[in-house]
């Protein structure tokens, strides 16, 4: 049965509203809560970037019931793998199992402010491998040195680990990605609908004996009963979304994406992203996600105005639409 989750995006709401929400989100039953993981918000107008892992751990006592995860965290350059072994597994802990280590290779924008540069794309996939490799084995509670191309570890050991190891998800994006990461990660993360990298994933995984894993995906929207008022708040807060991943991953400041966004309108905003009251019209949109063969779909609503209302008033009728919709099995 498909899962159907709510995502906290840091980039447009404080820390203190993100629990808030998150509380609202388990109430109202979505089934997990993913968390962006920011240094800056895409653009200006979004005008937030609280640490992610604060939230979230804040999240785990708030909460009781809803998966949490990352979606995603770029354990690279802004962050080492031994120290996100270390984050996640205390995470694991504070949620009593709840949480999933989403992953993936970054985007200049985020990255770029310890001043180490940003990699060309086949090097973020070797560091993205290395640092995979890392965190698996830190997993164990066990002691590790490694000496890799990109990384070094040196006798490491994460002391409170859970009885069951913190799951991993990889974000992927072809089939290079796919390949690399389809047998060793837990799980399959991707922001488009692509069922050709779902069947090559599942592949793979069979081919290395390997389970059945979770394929999570994402999709925007922006809920408000005046449908102008929805498109104006999606490209105020949201046209970069648009770009596609080969530009979002290299920009590097809010300037950046407000400078390659300008010529992006409303209506190309409009007819990406579904906006206005219409909730068949959001299905319809999540739709082509459980068609490609994702069992969990993460909502992002747009704009932290109507974030509380939309919990309110909107959320619980799009839930038992979208269940209502969505195949029994996959």
């Amino acid at each position: 049965m498909t899962r159907f989750g709510y995502t906290l995006m840091t980039e447009q709401a404080g820390p203190l509203e993100l629990v808030d929400y998150a509380v609202a989100a388990e109430e109202v039953g979505f089934d997990f809560e993913v968390s962006s993981d920011h240094y800056f918000p895409w653009l200006s107008s979004q005008g937030h970037a609280p640490y992610a892992w604060t939230v979230l751990g804040a999240v785990a006592q708030a909460t009781s019931r809803v998966g949490l995860m990352t979606y995603v965290t770029c354990p690279t350059v802004r962050y080492h793998p031994a120290v996100v072994a270390q984050k996640a597994a205390t995470l694991g802990l504070l949620s009593r199992g709840r949480f999933t280590l989403g992953l993936g290779a970054g985007e200049n924008l985020n990255e770029h402010v310890v001043g180490k540069g940003w990699p060309a794309v086949d090097e973020r996939h070797e560091l993205l491998a290395e640092a995979v490799d890392i965190i698996t084995e830190l997993f164990t509670g066990e002691y590790l040195t490694y000496r890799g191309d990109h990384f070094q570890v040196d006798s490491a050991r994460v002391w409170d680990v859970p009885d069951t190891p913190v799951e991993i998800g990889v974000a992927v994006s072809g089939e290079q990605s796919v390949a690399n990461f389809a047998p060793v990660a837990d799980h399959l993360i991707a922001t488009e609908p692509k069922g050709d990298l779902i069947h090559q994933w599942d592949a793979l995984r069979a081919d290395a004996s390997l389970p059945p894993s979770r394929k999570i995906g994402q999709i925007p929207i922006s809920w408000d009963t005046d449908p102008d008022a929805a498109v104006r708040r999606a490209h105020e807060q949201f046209r970069w979304f648009g770009l596609g991943w080969p530009v979002n991953s290299n920009l590097p400041t809010t300037e950046a994406f407000t400078h390659a966004t300008s010529f992006v309108t409303p209506e190309d905003v409009a007819s990406a992203i579904p906006c206005g009251p219409d909730l068949d019209a959001v299905v319809e949109a999540v739709s082509a996600y459980w068609k490609a063969g994702f069992t969990d779909v993460a909502l992002v609503q747009i704009g932290d105005e109507k974030q509380q209302e939309f919990l309110d008033t909107a959320a619980g009728p799009l839930l038992e639409k979208l269940r209502d919709a969505a195949p029994a099995t996959l």
